[in-house]
This record gives structure tokens, C-alpha cells and sequence, in this order.
């Protein structure tokens, strides 16, 4: 029996096997999650021109000397209404914040370090040049590469981008995710249930997993244990930058996705961990295929793990392993064995605001409404010792 690869190996072989698809050109409102796939290059400045930081006037620096000056104010600048004169000796303008600064002036006095009357205003504190004042160009310059690529555009991102002045922008192209559910016993939501059968959670939470990480999910149904009927479902599913398939990949009669992909090309099969030993990885024909058990908990915690970078890295991004945060334990927990364990667990922050990973008492891979209460997975890497209340731990954090 070959022996059971680690966790961080079956994720490296599935990323290294995959390339990374097509570029397109989407308007900035449907940037969103998407994967900028070349470089924004800032098509205006920002701020465009010397604007003011505060309400207040505009003045020459140079031309006062002392507190209590008073000069003549000549004019007003306001945000989108900029004054066009040129500031002389002795002289301000009215501005406030995000106007232009006139020609001639070079320092603001906010409006509270200041005395107004009608045409004239006092100086109670002497300004310093440049003060409260946005240099053009300050934030970024025309031509200024602000997003390099890859990466996954954010809320921020987008308004960056829009301040860019740059209304569509690049990215990867949508990966393509069949999802496959196989077993006789399997019906879909909504369908009668018959004896023996169950309905499907894997088809439906797949997909949905597939859209929250910015695939275009193509849900294929359900495909009876018939070798000739999963032949056929995977040669119909079009074209497809991956193949999910859930059940199948254990080693009973009825786990016909082992037996396919053994006559394919296999990369490998059953992996040092719990739960989800039995996933495969492979090829049918230049198709990639991973296969996840069929057990609801093991499908989804598989898909966090493998089909999560494994999408990535068909949008350019470099399928690293899901980010996981330091906590410290609210139970104790035994010692491991040699696979490494993924244990769904509450979260939540102690009266010192440490986060407090509690598994659930509770861990069977079936049951998917702990896996939908769990707000994280404490991490066990094999052969862990025992560990007590309060001990540090490592958790994969859920966000889907």
C-alpha cells in the first residue's frame, strides 16, 4: 500500500499541474473579487492640482510678519470652482477644503486662526509655506503603476482604481469548476427521497464555494455508480478548467472515481489527513479532476484546503495555503495520530481579547451543521502530543 502523502504536498502537486487561463477587460463595477492580471497605471494625478487641506484662506506666506496683519481677501476658491486671479501683495482668497490653490499663494490659515470682516480678513497666527496644502501629484502621478499584478481586487482597490481614472481594468478570466456529485444514493434538493437515498449538500455547497472564491461554477448533477454513466458525464461536461467530483474515491465496489482515475492518469490518491484521507488528484485526458470524498464535512474542508489555491492558481495568483491565525485552546485535546487533523471548532475572544478556539465534542464527518456552526479549524499536525486548556494552537479560519 503506497504510503499517505502530507497535506502541504497533494496541495503543491495540484497547483504545480494547473496554469493559469485567459485575461479579459471588465468595466471597474464588475472588478469586484477579480484578479488584476496587468498592471494599473494611473491615467491622471492625484489630487490634480495644489488644493487645500482645510477651510481657511489662502495666503503668501512671505507677506506677513507678525500676528494680527489683516489682508484683502480678492476672491473665493471652492471645490469645483476654483478662483482664476493671481494673489498679490497684501492680498487672500476664501478657500475651502479640496479647492485649488490660486496662482501666487503658498500656505493656508485655517479659518480658526483668523478674524473675518467684510473684503478683509486678520491673520491671528502666522501660517508656514506649504502647510494645509496638497501637493498635485501627492497621493500618485500620471503614470504611476499604483496595482501590480496578481492580485485580487478589493473595495479599496476598486476606488483607487476609479481615482486612477481608469473605468475597465484586466483580469483573469472566470476559472471554469465542473462540480460533479456521484453515488446512487444521492438525490438533488427537492427531489423525492426513496429509500436508501439522501439528499445532496456537497453539489449545491461546492457551487456555492466555487462563486464565493470567484469561479463560474458548473453544476453537472448527479452521476449513478455506473462506470460507463461517470465516463460519459465527465466526457459531456464541456469544456472546463476543472473537474470537482464528490464521492467515489474510497476503496469499496461502489467508489468508482478511484477505479477511473487509476485507468487515467492518477497524480495521487489518499492523503495524511482527517477528514478527507481518501481525496485523488489526476487527469482525464487534459482534463484536471480532484476528487473529494463524498462525506459532507470531508468535501468541504477538502475544498478550503486543495480547491481554493487550486483556483487561485488558475487566476494567476500563486495557490498558497489558506491563512491561519494563533488562538489558544478552550478544552484540552488528546494526542494525534500520524495525519494531520483539522477539528471544527466555535471561536471566540476571552475577557483579554485572545480568540478561544473550542472544538466541538463532536467531530464525525458527516455532520455538516458543526461544520456550518464552526467559525474555524484548529490545526493538529501529526503526532501532536496531548494538549491542555489554554495551550497555543493554530487555526484555519472559515470564510465561506
Amino acid at each position: 500500500m503506497a504510503p499517505l502523502i502530507p497535506v502541504a504536498d497533494a496541495r503543491r502537486l495540484i497547483v504545480e499541474a494547473l496554469t493559469s487561463g485567459g485575461v479579459e477587460t471588465v468595466a471597474l463595477s464588475e472588478a469586484l473579487g477579480r484578479v488584476l492580471r496587468a498592471d494599473a497605471v494611473a491615467a491622471v494625478s492625484h489630487p490634480p492640482a495644489d488644493v487645500s487641506a482645510m477651510d481657511g484662506y489662502a495666503v503668501r506666506a512671505g507677506d506677513l510678519t507678525a500676528a494680527g496683519q489683516s489682508l484683502t481677501v480678492v476672491g473665493e476658491s471652492a471645490a469645483g470652482h476654483p478662483w482664476a486671479g493671481l494673489v498679490g501683495q497684501g492680498q487672500a482668497v476664501r478657500i475651502f477644503t479640496g479647492a485649488h490653490m490660486p496662482a501666487g499663494a503658498d500656505a493656508i490659515v485655517i479659518q480658526e486662526d483668523t478674524t473675518a470682516a467684510p473684503g478683509a480678513v486678520t491673520i491671528l497666527e502666522l501660517p508656514v509655506k506649504g502647510r494645509h496644502v496638497r501637493k498635485a501629484g501627492q497621493d500618485f502621478a500620471t503614470g504611476d503603476a499604483m496595482l501590480k499584478t496578481p492580485q485580487r481586487l478589493s473595495a479599496r482597490d476598486i476606488g483607487l482604481l476609479a481615482a486612477m481614472n481608469l473605468p475597465r481594468v484586466s483580469v483573469a478570466r472566470r476559472p471554469r469548476i465542473g462540480v460533479l456529485s456521484t453515488g446512487d444514493e444521492i438525490v438533488m434538493p427537492g427531489e423525492s427521497v426513496g429509500p436508501g437515498q439522501i439528499v445532496s449538500a456537497n453539489g449545491p455547497g461546492l457551487c456555492a464555494f466555487v462563486r464565493h472564491y470567484g469561479g463560474e461554477d458548473m453544476a453537472l448533477g448527479v452521476v449513478r455508480d455506473d462506470m460507463s454513466a461517470l465516463r460519459a458525464a465527465i466526457t459531456a461536461a464541456g469544456p472546463l478548467d476543472l473537474l470537482v467530483t464528490s464521492g467515489g474515491v474510497s476503496v469499496g465496489e461502489h467508489d468508482l472515481m478511484g477505479k477511473l482515475m487509476a485507468e487515467a492518469e492518477l497524480s495521487f490518491h489518499k492523503i495524511a489527513m482527517r477528514p478527507g484521507k481518501p481525496l485523488l488528484f489526476g487527469r482525464v485526458g487534459k482534463l484536471p479532476v480532484l476528487g473529494l470524498p463524498g462525506n459532507p464535512v470531508s468535501a468541504m474542508i477538502c475544498a478550503a484546503l486543495f480547491l481554493k489555491p487550486a483556483m487561485e492558481r488558475l487566476m494567476g495568483l500563486p495557490g498558497d495555503a489558506p491563512r491561519t491565525v494563533a488562538a489558544v485552546l478552550g478544552t484540552d485535546m488528546k494526542a494525534n495520530d500520524g495525519r494531520e487533523d483539522y477539528v471544527r471548532a466555535s471561536l471566540n475572544p476571552d475577557p483579554t481579547g485572545a480568540l478561544v478556539a473550542t472544538p466541538f465534542p463532536r467531530q464525525d464527518s458527516g455532520m455538516i451543521s458543526a461544520l456550518a456552526r464552526a467559525g474555524g479549524l484548529v490545526i493538529r499536525p501529526p503526532h501532536a502530543p496531548e494538549a491542555k486548556a489554554g495551550e497555543r494552537c493554530c487555526v484555519l479560519l472559515l470564510d465561506f
